[in-house]
């Protein structure tokens, strides 16, 4: 840590390459982001890798330091949490209010939600990093592979090694998956393993009920699962087995719809078992919550005691590590925020008809979005310290933000409308609940990397402006890929929406909600069917926890297992179950945090290149106006297409690990002369 008298010591840290090189990274990582959030319902965390290339391209300057490598990483995980966006913002095209993304209005929901997480962030600091025991587990990894892979910051010869083997994993992690993805494209490998059957008799006597499976053949949806973790994907798999081994067969048993299997699976799914898997969700998430309700309190106190603290010894030098942003520009940063945000939902409301009560909509709303913001931004950055930024549940925190939203505008200004405004106070719910979510998800990011900076002596202020950039240029980027997505395949449950529209789980369930509280048409026994099996989860949870030393079933991940498409969930599971075997496998080699980081490395580039080219391939498919552009053989090659995928599949994961393994032995087989 650096020394009180030795501040002013001049260092390589907040240099415009280190700028441009983590926008270029964020730009990238946030495309991949962005798909496969759509996609699947999960995105992933980029510090890590973004760190590892930072130190590859860097190396080649004299005066790189781990500090300047910090700031990339820092600017580049704003790929990683502001494209949660697609969790709300999709939903204004679901209802039918958007028919794409206008440029500004998404640009400013996404730059000014995510500066004012960086602000609000900035004054949980000393609580939630500096005088916390939180694990921050991501932000400590990082800091690890900063200072293996660092010149000059460390002593191991083989950092070297492990940092271009780094880059050399992210970069063959993303070719392999961008070579199959486009395979796929040709459908010479098949997309997906798809079944649907009938199952037992109806309540009759007679017909009965229907489920099946879709088990895609994606190399990221393999690399979500290394990545979120073995418990994590076991309990999307039990959430799974509940929606489709009992729900699906249940509902459409008793539902009498008549149909091919496939036709009501979806039917019965979207309906019934969705609003079953938000119940879980919501339960869930308020469970969480509630547990923070004190640790959150002390550290705001704690953070309020430092304040007064170093306001009565002016005396005091501020140590490097200990120097934010000064509260007074965090005071103007933030009130320069609301102006806007008040004008835009201002603007929404008289586009939404409302504009007999303009004020009513701007002061509720403006003082919902400054209060809401600020208790996610406490909670979520608390979360993200104890399970870290990518298992935090925001989706749990955004079914909170847009029911109070919902509630709120139904007993304060439905009354005051005359019917036929419900799909504009749907459209003013999750305008608002979008700004409040953009801000939850660069807060669950920010306390991470300021963790990470202060294992790495790294300056908070720099960082925090650091982050800014990276927000902006997050924000930039955003709405056209979302436009580019919109355009291509669509989003399940929006108007016109085609059989290969994205589902967009997150989006279509808290669009789903708004309307259903708005319009009081929401089948509550539903939602209360799957908060009583929230509530069973969290006692099993609880007893594991207890009973056994590493076993959890989340109940969080359970109810996403339920509420996502079986599309999104086997894979993932999979790759759990086979990170979980390979990090087995590294626990008995002579290296094996190094060996473990290759497989996130691995699984993160496998991610970023599957995600880039599902980007391309949504832009061919947007100006060819054809499903299968790329295509090379018909449908009658399907069942061959399934083993020819399948096999391809499989080689290439297992040869991918076992190169890895072979890495970190060359590694681990450095002469001792050079150490």
């Amino acid at each position: 840590m650096a020394s009180q008298s030795n501040l002013a010591e001049p260092r390589t840290e907040l240099t415009l390459r280190a700028l441009i090189l983590g926008v270029v990274i964020t730009v990238v990582f946030t495309a991949a982001n962005v798909f496969f959030g759509l996609k699947a319902g999960l995105t992933f965390a980029t510090s890590i890798p973004a760190a590892v290339i930072s130190m590859a391209l860097l190396r080649g300057f004299k005066n790189s330091t781990i500090q300047e490598n910090n700031i990339v990483q820092t600017v580049a995980s704003a790929a990683g949490t502001l494209s949660s966006i697609i969790f709300v913002l999709p939903g204004l095209i679901m209802i039918g209010w958007w028919t794409g993304f206008p440029y500004w209005e998404s640009f400013a929901i996404c730059a000014l939600g995510g500066i004012l997480g960086v602000m609000y962030s900035i004054p949980l600091r000393r609580a939630l990093v500096t005088n916390s025991d939180l694990p921050y587990p991501e932000g400590v990894a990082c800091a690890e592979v900063l200072r293996v892979g660092s010149p000059g910051e460390h002593t191991d010869p083989t950092g070297i090694a492990d940092s271009r083997a780094g880059l050399l994993v992210v970069m063959w992690g993303a070719i392999s998956a961008a070579v199959f993805a486009i395979i796929v494209a040709t459908r010479v490998f098949a997309s997906d393993i798809v079944q649907y059957f009938k199952v037992g008799t109806g309540p009759t006597g007679s017909g009965g009920g229907v489920t099946g499976f879709d088990f895609a053949l994606s190399m990221a949806l393999f690399a979500v699962g290394h990545l979120v973790g073995l418990w994590v994907g076991v309990a999307m798999g039990v959430g799974a087995l509940i929606g489709w081994v009992w729900g699906v067969p249940y509902f459409s048993a008793h539902a009498g719809i008549a149909g091919l299997p496939a036709a009501v699976a979806h039917t019965v799914w979207d309906h019934d078992v969705r609003f079953v898997g938000a119940g879980t969700i919501g339960v869930a998430a308020i469970w969480t919550l509630l547990k923070l309700v004190k640790p959150v309190a002390s550290g705001l106190s704690s953070a309020m005691a430092a304040s007064r603290a170093r306001r009565t010894d002016r005396t005091a030098v501020i140590p490097r590590v200990e120097q934010d942003i000064p509260i007074g520009i965090v005071g103007l940063i933030t009130v320069a925020c609301f102006v806007p945000i008040a004008w835009l939902l201002g603007h929404f409301s008289i586009a939404s008809g409302l504009g007999d009560h303009l004020w009513l909509l701007v002061i509720g709303g403006l003082i919902y979005c400054v209060l809401m913001s600020f208790f996610v931004s406490a909670v979520c950055g608390y979360m993200a310290g104890l399970i870290g930024s990518s298992n935090s549940p925001l989706s749990g925190v955004g079914i909170l933000i847009v029911i109070g939203a919902a509630l709120l505008l139904v007993f304060g200004v439905k009354p005051l409308l005359a019917p036929g405004h419900e799909q504009g106070l749907v459209a003013f719910a999750l305008f608002i609940t979008s700004v409040v979510f953009a801000v939850a998800s660069i807060a669950n990011n920010n306390l991470q990397d300021l963790k990470t900076g202060q294992l790495v002596d790294a300056t908070p202020a720099k960082q925090q402006w650091a982050l800014v950039v990276g927000v902006i240029a997050g924000a930039a980027v955003i709405p056209p890929i979302m436009d580019v997505l919109n355009h291509a395949y669509g989003f399940a449950g929006a108007p016109g929406a085609g059989a290969h529209a994205l589902p967009a789980p997150q989006a279509g369930l808290i669009s789903s909600l708004a309307r259903g509280v708005i319009e009081n048409n929401i089948d509550w026994s539903l939602i209360e069917i799957g908060g009583a099996i929230g509530v069973v989860l969290i006692i099993i949870d609880a007893l594991m926890t207890r009973t056994t030393k590493s076993a959890h079933l989340s109940p969080l991940a359970v109810g996403l297992g339920i509420y996502l498409p079986t599309s999104a969930t086997l894979m993932v599971v999979v790759g759990a179950l086979a990170g979980a075997y390979y990090d087995r496998r590294a626990n008995r080699s002579p290296r094996p945090e190094a060996r473990k980081q290759l497989g996130v490395l691995l699984a993160s580039g496998m991610i970023v290149g599957e995600g880039l080219i599902g980007v391309l391939i949504a832009f061919i498919v947007g100006f060819s106006g054809k499903d299968y552009p790329l295509g090379l053989v018909g449908d009658n090659f399907g069942t061959a297409s399934i083993w020819i995928g399948g096999l391809a599949f499989v080689i290439v994961v297992v040869g991918l690990y076992r190169w890895c393994e072979s890495l970190n032995r060359k590694a681990t087989d450095v002469p001792s002369s050079l150490a």
